[in-house]
């Protein structure tokens, strides 16, 4: 929800400022003088579409017997299947497929250790610059947070702090904290909408009641079209 969705077809380019091979600059200037122009760098990320596809066949005799909708039971589970799947593509990746948060320079990566410190964490907020910190939040596992959750600064304080107004119930250096168990040892911080998520076609299901009629079943099908990458 806090990425920048673009709902189109087919492939999208999108422009990426090259801060390192621009030198757009103000300068001081005499009147009657010629100006210098400044070069101006960009490069370019292509989101294209991968699709994504979810299949469960459900027992006729279970559906006929059941006192409950079945069907209905099914199709949430498949939801949340395929929202698990999203948020995994979009924090991780997978080679020749979507590249997700792995896009972000090699440059804006805190040096792994052993352990998790404090010092390391501030090494990574201060990674993002002051004008997109406001918007800014930390991903993590509910593991790497369990480890978070028992340091203390040099005061003896917790760096991880119990916030009933946050929106998940805890603050990191003043942040939101978000978990995913798809993110793995990683922690991510920064301001989300620098991750551009192309839908081509949003998830669509279909019930098959004659497909698998043969079988005495009943198909739940799902797809879904998109691709992800950062643009800033």
């Amino acid at each position: 929800q806090m990425s920048e969705r673009y709902n189109v077809a087919g492939q999208l380019v999108l422009p990426k400022y090259d801060k390192e091979n621009s030198s757009i600059e103000m300068k001081y200037a005499d009147e009657g003088t010629q100006a210098e122009s400044g070069k101006v760098a960009f490069a370019s990320i292509e989101l294209n579409e991968h699709l994504g596809r979810c299949l469960a066949k459900v027992s006729k005799s279970l559906v006929n017997n059941s006192k409950f909708d079945i069907v209905a039971f099914v199709i949430e589970k498949m939801a949340q299947a395929i929202a698990l799947f999203i948020e995994k593509e979009l924090l991780k990746g997978t080679d020749e497929k979507i590249e997700g948060l792995r896009g972000i320079a090699e440059d804006m990566k805190v040096t792994a250790t052993a352990e998790i410190t404090a010092d390391n964490l501030i090494d990574l907020q201060d990674k993002v610059v002051d004008n997109f910190q406001p918007n800014s939040v930390f991903i993590m596992s509910r593991a790497t947070r369990n480890e978070i959750r028992k340091l203390k600064d040099a005061d003896k304080n917790f760096v991880l702090n119990r916030d009933l107004t946050a929106k998940w119930g805890y603050t990191l250096l003043g942040k939101d904290v978000y978990t995913s168990d798809a993110i793995g040892s990683d922690i991510v911080y920064g301001d989300l909408t620098g991750l551009a998520v192309k839908v081509s076609e949003d998830v669509n299901m279909q019930v098959l009641h004659e497909k698998y009629a043969e079988e005495h079943m009943t198909g739940i099908l799902a797809f879904l079209e998109f691709d992800a990458d950062v643009q800033d």
